[in-house]
C-alpha cells in the first residue's frame, strides 16, 4: 500500500476514534445502572445492560415535555427562518438596488455577533411585548442569530442559479413571486434544505436564550431542562446520558437522511458568497 494511503486510513481512523468514542462512551453510560457509573464498572461495555435511566427519565422526570417544547421550537423557528432567508436571499442576489453587496456583508456580520451581547436588549423588547416566559420568546428571539447566516449561504446559491432560467419565465408572463416559487426554489433546494438544517440544529441546541428568556420549567426545552436534573452536587449521570441519547439521535438521523443535499447546498453557497 503507498505511504499516502496508508496516511489517509490512519488519519480517517483517528478521526473515526476522536469523534465515536465519546458517543459509545455516553451510549454505554446510559444502559449503566447506579452501582456500575458511581465504581466504574463495565466502563466500555455494560452489565448487566439495564433501561431503567430511559425509563426514569421518561416516566419520573419533565423530559418528554422538555422534548415536545424543543420539538416545536425547533421546527417553528426553522419555518420561519427559512421563509426569511429565501426572500432575504433572492431580493440581494437577484434584486438590483443601491447598498446591495454592502447588505450582503452586513448580514454574516451580524451573523458574526455573539448571542450574548444581545440577550439583554431582547430581553427588554419582548417583556414589552409580553412574550416572556414562553415559548414565543424563543420563536422571537432564534431568528436573530439563524436568519442572517441562512441568508448569506443562500445569496451564494441563488447567484450560482443561471439568470436566464428567471428571464425565460418573466417573459412567459410568470411574476418575480411566481418565478421564485416555481423556477429558482425548486432549483435551490439543495441550499434551502442545508439552511433548514443549520437553523434546526441551532435552534435545537441553544441554551442562553433559553435559559434567560423562560423560568417556568414547563416552557423550557432540553438543554436547560438537563440542567435542572442536576441538584445540587448531585448529578444523575445515568439519566444526563439516556437523555444526551435521545436528543442526539433525531439530528443524526436527519443529517444521515439527507446529508448529500447539506453538502450540496453548502458547497454551492460557497461558491458565489
Amino acid at each position: 500500500m503507498k505511504p499516502w494511503k496508508v496516511a489517509t486510513v490512519l488519519g480517517l481512523a483517528a478521526f473515526a476514534l476522536v469523534v465515536l468514542v465519546p458517543f459509545w462512551w455516553i451510549a454505554t453510560m446510559s444502559f449503566k445502572t447506579y452501582e456500575q457509573i458511581q465504581f466504574a464498572q463495565s466502563i466500555y461495555v455494560p452489565r448487566p445492560f439495564t433501561w431503567e435511566n430511559y425509563t426514569g427519565l421518561w416516566l419520573e422526570t419533565r423530559f418528554p415535555l422538555w422534548f415536545r417544547n424543543s420539538v416545536v421550537t425547533a421546527v417553528v423557528v426553522t419555518i420561519i427562518t427559512t421563509v426569511i432567508a429565501c426572500l432575504s436571499a433572492y431580493a440581494v442576489a437577484r434584486l438590483r438596488f443601491p447598498g446591495r453587496e454592502a447588505i450582503a456583508t452586513l448580514i454574516l456580520v451580524l451573523y458574526l455577533v455573539p448571542p450574548a451581547l444581545l440577550f439583554i436588549p431582547l430581553y427588554r423588547v419582548l417583556a414589552e411585548l409580553g412574550a416572556t416566559n414562553s415559548l414565543i420568546a424563543l420563536f422571537l428571539s432564534y431568528p436573530t442569530f439563524t436568519v442572517p447566516f441562512c441568508t448569506w449561504l443562500l445569496i451564494g446559491f441563488f447567484k450560482a442559479l443561471p439568470t436566464e432560467l428567471e428571464e425565460a419565465a418573466l417573459v412567459d408572463g410568470a411574476t418575480r413571486p411566481q418565478a421564485l416559487v416555481r423556477v429558482l426554489l425548486p432549483l435551490a433546494a439543495p441550499g434551502i434544505v442545508a439552511s433548514a438544517i443549520f437553523a434546526f440544529t441551532l435552534s435545537w441546541n441553544e441554551f442562553l436564550y433559553a435559559l434567560i428568556f423562560i423560568t417556568d420549567e414547563t416552557a423550557t426545552t432540553v438543554p436547560v431542562g438537563l440542567n435542572l436534573l442536576i441538584y445540587g452536587d448531585v448529578f444523575h449521570w445515568g439519566q444526563l446520558m439516556a437523555a444526551s441519547v435521545i436528543t442526539t439521535v433525531p439530528v443524526v438521523a436527519l443529517y444521515m437522511f439527507i446529508h448529500r443535499w447539506m453538502v450540496e447546498g453548502l458547497a454551492a453557497g460557497a461558491v458565489k458568497g
